[in-house]
């Protein structure tokens, strides 16, 4: 197919236990977007993802994570991404379309609304999927019960507008290429305790989730 995984990526779906070839520690990259929204913020957060992941999954995650626009192929060399922000999203119909080879290619996308990015993603990922809607998933799924067990769904880590917590997802051909974590803001709850100050036990139950969806994804 026109479009292939690194030898990395194309390992880690193979065997999850690893994550690594040839002992190299393995980059989760951060999704870069136009628009004039901070796809940048909480800078704290992936690495510490990682770490924990490392320390609580046996894994071999680079805490040095990857920074890869929408459009460019350097995309495919990530078999996870996360994506974050505020406000604006906007993708070209080029980059639209990449993000959608990657996603059909095998690729993970995670997106994070940092408060105030919902109707601008929901709208970009449109172009993605022009014939899917995002779909929210059942607390039975299979994202929640993973190493840590959420009998409840995706945990409410911030107040924002007081809404539940929820999580979203889009499917191709019965796998699910896209979760999106609405009203909760895990990425928060991801960076350093001083960041934002989150209870450590709120900082436990983010992080947890964030390796759910770290394992979930390289196990479907």
């Amino acid at each position: 197919m026109k479009y292939l995984f690194s030898a990395i990526a194309l390992c880690l779906f193979f065997s999850f236990t690893i994550l690594s070839v040839d002992n190299k520690p393995v980059q989760l990259a951060l999704l870069k977007y136009s628009g004039g929204g901070d796809w940048y913020a909480n800078p704290t957060a992936l690495p510490n993802l990682a770490t924990f992941c490392n320390q609580n999954l046996g894994t071999n995650l680079d805490a040095d994570y990857a920074t890869v626009d929408v459009g460019s192929a350097e995309i495919f060399n990530y078999p996870f991404i996360h994506m974050t922000g505020h406000g604006n999203v906007v993708f070209s119909d080029t980059e639209a379309e990449n993000l959608r080879n990657y996603l059909l290619a095998g690729g993970f996308l995670h997106i994070d609304d940092n408060y105030g990015m919902d109707p601008y993603v929901r709208s970009a990922m449109k172009k993605v999927f022009p014939e899917q809607e995002f779909t929210e998933l059942p607390f039975e799924h299979k994202i929640y019960r993973q190493q840590f067990t959420f009998k409840n769904g995706l945990p409410k880590i911030h107040k924002h507008d007081d809404k539940p917590a929820q999580g979203f997802g889009i499917r191709h051909e019965g796998r699910l290429v896209c979760y999106y974590s609405y009203e909760t803001d895990l990425g928060d709850g991801w960076e350093d305790q001083e960041v934002h100050k989150d209870p450590e036990d709120l900082r436990q139950r983010s992080l947890q989730m964030g390796a759910n969806i770290v394992q979930f994804a390289f196990q479907q």
